[in-house]
């Protein structure tokens, strides 16, 4: 069977991961509530109101565990394997139709609004398509980018869209400085390693469907487009077409973002205009909701973790390094080490600060006895194994990631310079290294006799 969302869906139901949601739900006014909570399970929505006919999947993956299922693996072993598949890439093939091309709308007869795109937060300008992966072209060499972007429903086909100074921006500004508009196509819905190889940051002019191609262990199929230079998986749900126009600019947001505010790259952004809608004939709309810990999140905290993990383990030219997990809000990580001589760790941590991605702020350095997974745990290392004046440092003065509402604003969103300037942390939470054994063995942890052969549940029933 092709690894698309209906594959996905029959993974999680198997898995006992999907809850179905029988009983009608607004997507303006209850949907976003629904999947806020649902932390642990995906949900499928058979009635939305409003949307006869349309069905929703919404908090798949809901946590990293899902995403492990995604990439048939455990939860321990799969940031180096997603950091293993990153350094392969696998080219697309070009197909000629599939079930993306079941139902074809064009010019007048697009409308959005027949889409059941949900409100996510209480202060949200209206309904958001957030699941939306952007595929544009460098107009000079056609290299293809697939990225997130938020779509704000603003009438029947045009949305205003959400450009952060990456490669996605690059694009336009290129398009933009010739006059011309930039052709684009969107993807809704999706099989979840899609949506996790959109979230990896590489060079500019990094492929992202070549990535899609090897987490899935097969090429993509691309299908054209009708009315824009752009190929599309064939077997998405829906795909739209449009053009990002130069030099307009409209009121865009507030939108609920990853890091659980409001605050940041809202004003004056772009739009997007829509001239196709191709779909299945039956298809399901992808809600996905953004805040901290929830689907937004898990999208890129497993492919930024392996890029940060493949990062670290050369450093120095070997570093003993264990796992990487990016922590809630995605501004932080935890990176876990044997630290083998003094000062190992922190080189390691100014690694993880200046890697590919502008979002950490915050890097904390643990031991392999410390359970990455479990914050109280994290939280405990930094509590007995940290000499705040020795083993943490601050650096200032440093470009952050543009949504991060703690630095400074550096001009508007939607224009050329827009940046946040603040500073960095790194938090040394290991014991003293393995060539001052002394000093390491006072930090061994306590542990009961048998602790590994002698299990609770077989002296009593766990609820």
């Amino acid at each position: 069977m092709a690894k698309d969302m209906r594959e996905w869906i029959a993974q999680l139901d198997k898995a006992g991961e999907l809850h179905v949601v029988t009983r009608a739900v607004d997507p303006r006014t209850e949907m976003g509530a629904l999947l806020y909570q649902s932390r642990e399970k995906g949900l499928l929505f058979q009635d939305l109101t409003g949307y006869p006919g349309w069905r929703a999947l919404g908090q798949a993956p809901a946590n990293p565990r899902h995403a492990a299922i995604a990439f048939d693996t455990t939860l321990e072993q799969l940031v180096p394997r997603v950091a293993d598949l990153i350094a392969r890439t696998i080219p697309p093939r070009l197909v000629d139709t599939g079930p993306v091309k079941e139902v074809i709308t064009r010019g007048a007869d697009v409308n959005l609004l027949e889409l059941p795109a949900h409100q996510a937060g209480v202060l949200d300008s209206g309904p958001f398509i957030a699941s939306g992966l952007i595929i544009s072209k460098d107009p000079d060499t056609g290299r293809r980018n697939l990225a997130f972007h938020r779509l704000q429903v603003k009438g029947r086909n045009r949305t205003g869209i959400l450009l952060l100074p990456r490669h996605t921006y690059a694009n336009y500004r290129k398009y933009e400085a010739k006059g011309e508009a930039m052709p684009v196509a969107v993807v809704i819905g999706h099989h979840p390693l899609y949506y996790m190889a959109a979230a990896v940051t590489g060079p500019y002019g990094f492929d992202e469907l070549e990535v899609a191609g090897s987490f899935l262990g097969e090429p993509v199929p691309l299908v054209k487009c009708e009315t824009v230079d752009h190929e599309v998986p064939a077997d998405a749900e829906i795909v739209l077409e449009g053009h990002i126009p130069p030099h307009v600019r409209e009121e865009e947001g507030p939108f609920s973002e990853f890091q659980d505010y409001y605050v940041a790259g809202m004003g004056k952004n772009p739009i997007v205009e829509f001239t196709a809608m191709t779909r299945r004939r039956d298809a399901i709309f992808k809600a996905l909701q953004n805040g901290s810990e929830v689907e937004g999140c898990v999208f890129h905290k497993i492919p930024m973790s392996a890029t940060i993990y493949r990062r670290l383990k050369n450093i120095g030219g070997f570093v003993d390094l264990k796992n990487v997990m990016v922590l809630p809000g995605i501004f932080s990580v935890v990176v876990q080490l044997t630290q083998r001589l003094r000062g190992e760790a922190k080189q390691v941590l100014l690694g993880a600060l200046a890697a590919e991605y502008l979002h950490p702020k915050v890097a904390i350095a643990v031991d392999e006895d410390v359970n990455i997974f479990n914050p109280a745990e994290i939280l405990w290392a930094i509590s007995t194994r940290v000499d705040p004046a020795a083993d943490i440092t601050v650096i200032p003065g440093l470009r952050g990631h543009p949504m991060d509402p703690t630095a400074e604003e550096i001009g508007v969103a939607g224009q050329s310079g827009w940046q946040r300037l603040g500073s960095k942390v790194l938090i040394d939470a290991t014991r003293p290294p393995l060539n001052d054994p002394d000093r390491r063995s006072q930090f061994e942890r306590i542990k009961p006799p048998n602790l590994e052969r002698v299990r609770l549940e077989d002296y009593v029933r766990l609820h």
